[in-house]
């Protein structure tokens, strides 16, 4: 959520945030509920700071009325019940006028925190104008030595690649039909090989954050209430990408959804929280399995393990101090961890820059990480595909927007209270993550060379077939 202060002190920079981010928002309406909200505030504010005075000032004046009543004479009564009534009569009008204020402001708040829940984070001061991802822009790119994305697959291995759906189906790693069958399309089962390989990526993912990296390991709900997804920013927009669980139709208080990310479970954690500044920085991490409707059209490169519907992943949470500082310094250091296993799988990669329209609501910086995967891309001359890049990490700085959201504050050395930053990146995602490393490292009689760093997590095995 936006700070309300800092928009009305300075709209433009909300409206230019939103039109680089190309999302239209209800600014106008924004602005005369808030006006009215304030307005009606401002009064409440006096008329109940009138009802305290009153209360003091006539409160024993009535007392005193009522005294001088009981021992007044038959020709006085009259008068002094009149001015008992008059008495009174103060505290009950403004009663009533309070209790109108409030029936205005609770007609007008919900709707006044529906539009701004609409309203995007802006794009940080240095990231780059665009309308989609067409317009991101490359930072940097990591080839192992064994391998140059730059030149065909062919001229690094010396034969043509197959796709990771054939060396899947040779391997017998997925199992694609029965998993449609069980669940529609895109899903699938793991089997043999391609169980182990997913559960081995993720345990040397989740070990490389913890033990080498000191992250705390947490295990977090995947079926969370609505105020979960809406205070992590990923409600209203992207409602749709979201399973619901209608709870509510079968008598529960509540529906539930599907988290699509273990950030959903680290950052609601603590909402409705204020935390010590000596707790800061939060450094999570979990592995949780996420669902994702992933509406959207189908095509070849979505085609098999990476565009479905679950998937599990390890993810990284950080909750900082308000400060813009640190909180750059987090996101370069958790690329870093990124970068670090991307090349301890001997994979090729590349970061972009991503524009300020391929951002999203919440974030007001992000880049992705991409590896190369030579199934992907356009066909060449010799029917084989040419080899694409795949994006299978995003990081991502929001700020105090997503903190806001979820009213989590912390306090600092000097006892003021603030809305703290936060961060989220992919530590690792699979079976996508699986693409890459069965293409590029297989070989020519179709079997699949194990990264050294990943032997270990599958009993000292080098190769699989």
């Amino acid at each position: 959520m936006i700070d309300i202060k800092a928009f009305r002190d300075d709209p433009e920079r909300f409206r230019a945030g939103a039109r680089d981010k190309g999302m239209h928002c209800e600014f106008d309406r924004l602005i005369a509920l808030d006006d009215a909200r304030r307005r009606i505030l401002t009064e409440l504010e006096g008329k109940r700071a009138e009802q305290n005075r009153i209360s003091k000032e006539i409160g024993p004046q009535i007392g005193k009325a009522k005294g001088a009543l009981k021992s007044a004479a038959e020709g006085d009564r009259a008068r002094l019940e009149a001015e008992l009534r008059e008495l009174e009569a103060k505290p009950l009008a403004l009663k009533n006028q309070v209790a109108v204020l409030e029936s205005e402001l609770q007609r007008i708040e919900p709707e006044w925190h529906t539009v701004l829940l609409t309203i995007p984070q802006p794009p940080a001061h240095d990231v780059p104008k665009g309308k989609g991802s067409e317009d991101n822009v490359e930072i940097r790119r990591w080839n192992p030595a064994a391998f140059d994305a730059s030149r065909p697959f062919a001229a690094n291995k010396g034969f043509s690649p197959r796709g990771h759906l054939d060396l899947v189906k040779q391997h017998r790693m997925v199992d694609f039909e029965r998993g449609v069958k069980m669940a529609g399309t895109r899903h699938y089962a793991l089997t043999g090989w391609g169980m182990r390989l997913h559960q081995a990526v993720l345990r040397m993912a989740f070990d490389f954050m913890t033990v080498e990296n000191g992250f705390t390991a947490v295990g977090v709900p995947v079926i969370v209430k609505e105020e979960c997804m809406v205070g992590t920013g990923f409600f209203p927009a992207g409602r749709e990408q979201a399973y619901h669980i209608e709870e509510s139709q079968r008598g529960s208080g509540h529906d539930l959804f599907l988290t699509g990310t273990g950030e959903v479970g680290l950052m609601g954690l603590h909402a409705e929280e204020i935390l010590s500044h000596e707790e800061l920085p939060l450094r999570y991490t979990t592995v949780s399995t996420c669902f994702r409707r992933e509406a959207g059209a189908a095509g070849k490169d979505t085609a098999g393990l990476y565009r479905i519907h679950q998937f599990d992943k390890v993810e990284q949470v950080v909750v900082c101090k308000a400060d813009d500082a640190e909180s750059r310094e987090w996101h370069k250091r958790m690329l870093g961890f990124v970068e670090a296993l991307l090349q301890r799988l001997e994979l090729p990669y590349r970061l972009l820059q991503c524009c300020s329209g391929d951002l999203g609501v919440k974030n007001e910086d992000m880049i992705d990480v991409e590896c190369w995967m030579p199934g992907r891309g356009d066909t060449g001359a010799d029917g084989m595909p040419t080899g694409a890049y795949g994006e299978t990490h995003s990081a991502s700085r929001l700020g105090d927007f997503q903190c806001r959201r979820l009213n989590l504050r912390y306090r600092d050395e000097q006892g003021r209270i603030h809305f703290a930053y936060a961060l989220n990146n992919t530590v690792l995602a699979s079976p996508r993550i699986l693409i890459p490393i069965l293409e590029i490292h297989q070989q020519q009689d179709g079997s699949i060379a194990i990264p050294t760093a990943l032997r270990p997590y599958l009993g000292g095995v080098d190769r699989i077939g």
